[in-house]
């Protein structure tokens, strides 16, 4: 049995104890936290900084040492987040985990269980119930708590608070209403028998795979020279701590043997795209071409400008390979990659199209993979085999996968915002057209941007004269979407991009990794139509610059809001701090399923037995495959 400490909002806890135990878990006790092991007390407040949290917790005490409330908080700010009914905290462990690590099922992945009465619940022995709350019931004469959770027929197991770890929120994929199971019935464990023959079938072909390129002869980069320096100099910001730490490990990465396949995950606009930069410059230096595919023109756009800014003083060859190209460019391009006269070639799909020949392929930037279809991740799935591959995520992964997924795939997880980056001021009121008047005029008059996003292209012109109405003065106002002419899209994205136009009327076209430093008020009309995480997305167009920024959702006056669009536009109002993505990627997950984040066949399992007992499982079965050595590791039919 693993140690644990386990707290919960109304228990009673012996501080005194509490100190002490956290001492023997190796935590250190200081006058004020600072990082992850770190541990104070002021008076009826605890503050933890435990193992693995992605932010401390506050721990505030009533004068009987009853448990008020558990918050998590921003540690530079003393803000808190949210707050938290039950929380694990586990001892802290060494640096490096051992190699081949085995877990079993019961050793939670979560720190928190959430739980509110009436949630549905998985117990990892037991099946799909409903918990009821706390409930105190007599063990040896000494009143001891319980988790009350209630099965089919009203059956009840009584759950003590030393086992809660066997315990999480049930989340699927759908919001229908899971089927509860009855106690002592066979039933949950031939249901979860299924779901862990499926689940290790798709560990098979995480760690086959991780085989196959383990014993791939790849390139090995040289180490970086002066240029390189040189180049990294250009960057215009000061790196964070999580963006060093993920380019000194794509940097290793490159100058082994093996190929790279590493993930690179984020907030939207924590510096991904810098780390994919660097890499690139270092491929070219080696004399090998990169390949940096992007969902969108319009972001294929950018970073062509962006590159072509950076890389002005050295001699390298980068172009863009889109729709913005006419047939004939486009067949230039293409014949010069198979020459190897270019170097770096950005695009859309159009890159993994069967003309598209390299020359000497090193690298290949995959900017949100998930939004590529089937055909397009078969044929990475093949270039991965062989070629560096650095894939880049702005969409959290809930950091349940990550821990289960993390003996499968080098992973790197860039937490650090940047340095003097402000949350962003989040505002969901009715629409109204003074306060959108009030919003544009206010961030024009501090020679600012403005998007404003409509995501119906056929009602855009009128919104667009309905603002224009509304100014006096002169503006440049343009409209941006995917239906316009190529030339026509191309040529406004640049204008806006130059600040010569102030007002970017759009659909979500923009979504995907826009970064414009003055455009600092971003304005989302009809918000309630769109999912949180492209809530979340919108948000991050702003925000980029050392200047407040503000985020405007609007919603049509007196319409009624079901109950999944009103909890969308609580979240994104309550998760507004930095870094408060993975928190949003939990939501998004429980609202309506991540569907990008397995493949379809893995959609059923995770229906069946909940997203949490789903990530154990996974977790163990690469854990269990590691251990008996991933050169062993064999697809069976």
């Amino acid at each position: 049995m693993f140690r644990s400490l386990k707290l919960y909002k109304g228990g009673y806890i012996d501080l005194e104890n509490l100190l002490t135990t956290l001492i023997n878990f190796s935590y250190k006790r200081q006058n004020a936290i600072l990082e992850e092991g770190d541990f104070s007390r002021r008076g009826n407040l605890v503050d933890i900084y435990p193992f693995t949290f992605e932010f401390p917790i506050r721990i505030d005490l009533d004068p009987e040492n009853r448990i008020l409330s558990i918050k998590s908080f921003i540690l530079s700010e003393g803000k808190a987040l949210w707050e938290h009914q039950i929380v694990i905290i586990l001892p802290m462990r060494k640096s490096h985990q051992p190699k081949h690590a085995v877990f079993s099922e019961d050793l939670p992945l979560a720190n928190f269980v959430d739980l509110n009465t009436g949630d549905f619940v998985v117990h990892n022995q037991y099946g799909i119930g409903r918990f009821l709350g706390f409930q105190k019931v007599k063990i040896s004469d000494r009143p001891e708590p319980h988790l009350v959770i209630e099965y089919d027929r009203q059956e009840k197991l009584f759950v003590p608070v030393d086992d809660m770890h066997l315990v999480q929120k049930y989340i699927s994929f759908h919001a229908r209403r899971p089927k509860l199971y009855r106690l002592g019935s066979k039933e949950w464990q031939r249901v979860k028998d299924n779901a862990r023959k499926g689940i290790q079938k798709m560990a098979w072909e995480l760690i086959a795979l991780q085989a196959m390129r383990v014993s791939a002869e790849g390139f090995s980069y040289s180490p970086d020279s002066s240029w390189h320096r040189e180049f990294a100099e250009t960057f215009a910001y000061k790196e964070t701590p999580d963006q060093a730490k993920t380019m000194q490990e794509v940097r290793r990465d490159m100058e082994d043997k093996r190929p790279m396949d590493r993930l690179i995950c984020g907030d939207v606009g924590y510096g991904k795209t810098e780390v994919a930069m660097r890499a690139a410059f270092k491929a070219v230096m080696d004399g090998k071409q990169v390949a940096y595919l992007v969902p969108t023109t319009i972001l294929a756009e950018q970073h062509y400008q962006n590159f072509s800014l950076r890389l002005k003083k050295f001699p390298m060859n980068c172009q863009l390979l889109c729709r913005f190209k006419t047939g004939l460019e486009q067949k230039e391009i293409v014949q010069a990659l198979a020459q190897g006269r270019v170097d770096i070639v950005i695009g859309t799909h159009r890159l993994l199209s069967d003309d598209v020949v390299f020359k000497e392929l090193g690298l290949v930037i995959i900017d949100e993979e998930q939004r590529f279809g089937v055909k397009a991740k078969e044929k990475l799935k093949k270039i991965r085999l062989t070629t560096d591959v650095l894939t880049l995520s702005a969409t959290p992964i809930p950091r349940t996968l990550y821990m289960s997924l993390m003996g499968g795939r080098d992973l790197s997880i860039i937490n650090t915002p940047p340095e003097n980056r402000l949350p962003i001021k989040t505002i969901v009121v009715e629409y109204d057209d003074d306060l959108v008047m009030q919003a544009i005029t206010r961030e024009l008059e501090r020679k600012g941007q403005v998007f404003f996003i409509h995501n119906r292209v056929e009602d855009i012109q009128k919104v667009r004269e309905r603002i224009s109405k509304r100014f006096n003065r002169q503006i440049s106002l343009a409209v941006a979407h995917g239906q316009m002419h190529a030339r026509e899209l191309e040529s406004v994205m640049i204008s806006f991009l130059k600040g010569e136009i102030q007002i970017l009327l759009c659909t979500m076209i923009v979504e995907s990794g826009i970064d414009v430093p003055n455009a600092n008020t971003i304005i989302i009309n009809n918000a309630h139509m769109f999912g949180l995480s492209d809530l979340h997305q919108l948000r991050g167009r702003v925000g980029r610059f050392n200047r407040p920024a503000y985020a405007y959702f609007l919603i049509p006056r007196g319409i009624f809001l079901d109950g999944d669009a009103q909890k969308r536009l609580k979240a994104i109002s309550e998760y507004a701090h930095l870094g408060a993505g993975f928190k949003i990627a939990m939501e998004d997950l429980e609202l309506r399923g991540a569907g990008n984040l397995l493949g379809v066949q893995q959609h059923g399992f995770v229906e069946a037995i909940g997203f949490d007992l789903y990530c154990r499982l996974l977790r163990d079965a690469v854990g269990n495959l590691n251990k008996i050595g991933v050169s062993n590791a064999k697809i069976q039919p």
